[in-house]
């Protein structure tokens, strides 16, 4: 699989638990942070957990 550049848009204030603690694995805590990561099916469902919140883009 390839990589995939992941950039939080949203801040997480006033989201639940579950979704503070995805974008905190991701790598990600501010808005407009970027992290590169390899994609696999299990960050996949990170990413469909918090789309509200990210922008993915393919690398």
């Amino acid at each position: 699989m390839g990589k995939v550049v992941i950039t939080q848009v949203r801040s997480t204030i006033g989201r639940p638990e579950d979704q503070k603690r995805t974008i905190t694995a991701l790598g990600l805590g501010r808005i407009n942070k970027s992290v590169e990561k390899d994609l696999n099916p299990a960050l996949q469902g990170m990413i469909n957990k918090v789309s509200h919140l990210v922008s993915v883009t393919e690398k």
